[in-house]
């Protein structure tokens, strides 16, 4: 399978899934159904084709068809989206190049996530599960004059099924497959009157990891995962409630952050055990006494939401969504990918929020047009614990984990056994060396001392709050001039009151290797004299006092005042987004619109922490990231409404680009300056039959940095070119249909942070030890998966799939907080998977 292949195939077709339809009613023998889906894109309901705007809508059936069961999975079939999924804890949204994954209790997100119209954009609290859902919507461009504050570059909205009191309705599924791979599935809904439902949906997911675990224990990269919801419905007249509960609960093993510099060994004798491969075995390990356990996640995410509507009269709606949601997650990772412990990192995020929006909706022929406000509270905190083995980590800074020449013939790319690192006397030439290429010359007395007091299991920690109150108020028009003419236009003001806190303490006592290389920055008589205080046996641990007055120093981190005070700053900010459009409609299957667009990032308050041991935290305030948005397209029906096209051209350009850069081993957010991105969208959808549908995208993404540094670099994680094409088939055999949905997804060259792996981006001090090598990217590559199944009248469905199915090799993600230390860590993309499963269906509308 060629790069070629795909895209003909991309050109023949010409773009996915993701145009909803109007055809024919369903036929129960049918395999597929092409049922008459409306979105709520524009808060209202209407047809595709009447929204001014790229919208990609993928409904239940193409979920469950093409078995597409997490955001990453869905996003291979919506042009000009890309979700990125480390693990259920840290995701990437990225919409036409803009990414919002940042996990900082600080930042905003640029992509907004909804479930139902409530916001669960927080990065931490937004990666749930797919399933009992009735349609998803991916909204580009600027949206937040529809979806608010983090609606910078684009707004994805989960339709999940509501109670229905019309009929009785039930649903079961079961899988497995390989790596022991099993799904368990089930829905019941139940009407408890004529208006008034209750529904319960769940789903259970394992499969063992795909990365081996060359020392023992679970195999990396793994899924477990339990999600529930219950929904209930009361109406009367022309009033409508929907209460539903969400839970998610994840614990899955570690995730594999693998160094492709090393191979993996032994950390007992150093004896290789395995390759340097970015997709093989890795052998990974915590440092000594880390506190927060063993590598893997634990996560649990939940919320209740309450929809209310009322026909005030048949031109007045009014809308009510009130919703509350909460997150926990720790995640722990071995940062630097190989077998010694050098660094072990943990992120414990945690974060709850309450909205409240009320909307006014007026419709009466030629115009429609609603108003509405929305009050946003959120608090949060992310706590960064590190363990350093400061052995190990001087040994990184001094290029001598192989052992430094002291093991004959031993290969640089082979670390040494953890032993050796404990001997004074290699460790002591170390610092030696390094003092030297500063400048220095250590007294080997001295260096003895320091390298005795070096520790095997140095712990710091720092943590990062906000607390933010948000107002907005909103409206949108749009007036049907003519037959053929359509004008509209909506605005947003958005308020925000923050208080951002950042505190960062040393656990265990200082870091004798983080003084050692402040100390080489210093003056004399200043620098002898700390090198001195650091050589005095049991330095680690002696309290600062006049007697000995060495600070305490961190080594990723530098404390707060008193070891962990939260210095605290506030910030109010308020700022306007808005949109114009027009469309023109020479039938009433076919549009074209042009739209213009402001988007808008609000004002944060970021740090990167105190510059020296009890410094206070220095806050910055970014100014609002802003994109000014401009985009033609065109949607039609054709052939009796069995063929759907839709393609869009775009241009935006960004001012205050705000990016994630690395400050020693942690990550703040930066002004980047400015930036533009244009390209072109296109979809296809032909479905002659309810035997036969053939989907296709294709999307072009110029994106650019112009300013700065990062000048003439792409966006991470942005492919400039992408396709997909799939298939739904069914034939007639015996008492039921055979049933075949093949897909092929392709995608160009990524790269994974906006420096775009240039080493003259990566120096100290920013990085601990210089990344030289670009190597930090993935080349374009292709995924073929199918399913073959056999279905009696709806009821019943066997099938079998396959995903991957060449076993192509490639990764997720590269870089990471290994990088600065000069261990950039790589994470493996999923292998070929297969298995069987059943379900099937009863009542409802079969």
């Amino acid at each position: 399978m060629t790069n070629r292949f795909v895209l003909l195939a991309a050109v023949g077709a010409s773009a996915l899934v993701a145009q909803s339809v109007h055809a024919q009613e369903a036929d129960d023998s049918a395999s597929y159904r092409t049922e008459e889906i409306v979105v709520t894109a524009q808060l209202r309901r209407q047809d595709p084709i009447d929204v001014p705007i790229t919208l990609s809508v993928l409904g239940g059936e193409e979920l469950d068809r093409f078995g597409l069961r997490e955001f990453d999975e869905l996003s291979r079939f919506v042009p000009g989206f890309v979700v990125q999924n480390q693990s259920p804890n840290n995701p990437g949204f990225v919409i036409r190049g803009i990414t919002s994954d940042s996990g900082a209790a600080t930042a905003e997100p640029r992509v907004s996530i909804y479930q139902d119209g409530v916001s669960i954009s927080k990065s931490r609290g937004s990666y749930v599960e797919l399933f009992d859902i009735e349609r998803v919507e991916v909204a580009k461009g600027p949206q937040s004059t529809l979806y608010g504050r983090g609606a910078l570059i684009g707004a994805v909205n989960l339709i999940q099924n509501k109670a229905d009191p019309d009929a009785f309705e039930a649903s079961a599924q079961a899988a497995y497959g390989n790596y022991d791979y099993w799904l368990l599935e089930g829905m019941v809904n139940a009407p408890l009157g004529d208006e008034a439902a209750i529904r319960i949906a769940g789903r259970l997911r394992e499969r063992d990891g795909y990365v081996e675990n060359l020392l023992g224990g679970d195999d990396y990269n793994s899924v477990d995962t339990k999600a529930v919801r219950a929904s209930l419905h009361l109406g009367t007249g022309g009033l409508s409630f929907d209460l539903i509960g969400n839970y998610q609960k994840d614990a899955p093993a570690g995730t594999a952050f693998k160094s492709i510099a090393y191979n993996p060994t032994d950390p007992l004798t150093g004896a290789v055990i395995g390759d340097a491969g970015r997709n093989s075995g890795a052998a990974l390990v915590a440092a000594q006494g880390f506190p927060d356990g063993a590598l893997g996640l634990d996560r649990e995410v939940w919320g209740v939401s309450g929809l209310g509507k009322a026909e005030l009269s048949d031109r007045f709606t009014l809308t009510s969504i009130t919703a509350y949601r909460k997150f926990n997650s720790l995640e722990v990772f071995d940062a630097d990918g190989i077998s010694l412990p050098i660094l072990t990192a943990a992120e414990d995020a945690r974060g709850k929020q309450f909205s409240q929006e009320l909307r006014l909706a007026y419709d009466n022929g030629p115009l429609n047009a609603f108003v509405g406000a929305s009050y946003f509270w959120e608090k949060g905190t992310q706590r960064a614990p590190a363990g350093f083995d400061e052995r190990m980590t001087l040994a990184q800074l001094a290029g001598a984990l192989a052992g430094g020449g002291l093991i004959p013939g031993r290969p640089a790319s082979d670390p040494a056994p953890a032993a050796l690192f404990g001997n004074p006397t290699f460790t002591a030439a170390l610092l030696q060396g390094v003092a030297g290429a500063y400048g220095y010359a250590l007294d080997p007395a001295l260096a003895q001392g320091i390298a005795a007091n070096l520790r095997p299991g140095h712990l710091e920690t720092s943590t990062n709050g906000s607390r933010t109150r948000a107002i907005d108020v909103f409206g949108d028009v749009t007036l049907r001039v003519s037959e053929t003419f359509e004008l509209g236009a909506g605005i947003r003001y958005s308020h925000d009151d923050k208080r951002s806190s950042y505190s960062a303490s040393v656990l265990n006592g200082r870091s004798i290797l983080g003084g050692f290389i402040g100390a080489l920055g210093l003056a004399e008589p200043l620098r002898t004299g700390l090198l001195q205080g650091l050589a005095v046996p049991g330095a680690a641990a002696i309290p600062p006092s006049q007697a000995y007055p060495v600070p305490l120093f961190g080594l990723g981190a530098q404390p707060t005042a008193n070891n962990g005070d939260a210095d605290t700053a506030g910030l109010k900010d308020g700022g306007f987004s808005w949109r114009l459009t027009a469309r023109y409609l020479p039938s009433e299957d076919a549009s074209f619109y042009a739209t213009y667009a402001r988007g808008r990032r609000p004002e944060v308050l970021t740090t990167p922490g105190p510059s020296a041991p009890f410094a206070p935290a220095a806050f910055a305030t970014l100014p609002s990231e802003t994109v000014d948005s401009f985009e033609i397209g065109a949607k039609t029906a054709l052939m009796n409404r069995t063929l759907f096209l839709d393609a869009g051209a775009f241009y935006y350009g960004y001012d205050n680009f705000q990016t994630t850069v690395q400050d020693g081993t942690r990550f703040i957010v930066t002004n980047a300056g400015e930036a533009e991105g244009y390209g072109l969208e296109a979809q296809v959808r032909y479905v002659p039959s309810e035997a036969f549908a053939l989907f296709a995208n294709y999307a072009w993404n110029h994106s650019r940095f112009t300013t700065g540094a990062r000048d003439g670099n792409r966006f991470r994680l942005t492919p400039d070119h992408s396709a997909s094409v799939g298939a739904i088939a069914s034939v007639p055999a015996g008492p039921g249909r055979v049933t075949f949905a093949p897909t092929v997804t392709w995608q160009s060259r990524i790269f994974f942070d906006d420096d775009n792996d240039r080493p003259d981006l990566q120096q100290p001090p920013a990085a601990l030890v210089a990344d030289n090598i670009r190597d930090e990217f993935q080349n374009g590559y292709v995924l073929v998966n199918a399913r073959l199944g056999y279905e009696f009248d709806r009821s019943l469905r066997v099938e079998a799939f396959i995903e991957n199915a060449f076993d192509k090799k490639y990764i997720i993600d590269a870089g990471n907080t290994g990088d600065s230390l000069g261990l950039p860590t790589f994470i493996a993309g999923r292998p070929r998977f297969y298995g069987i499963s059943a379900s099937f269906r009863f009542g409802g509308d079969q």
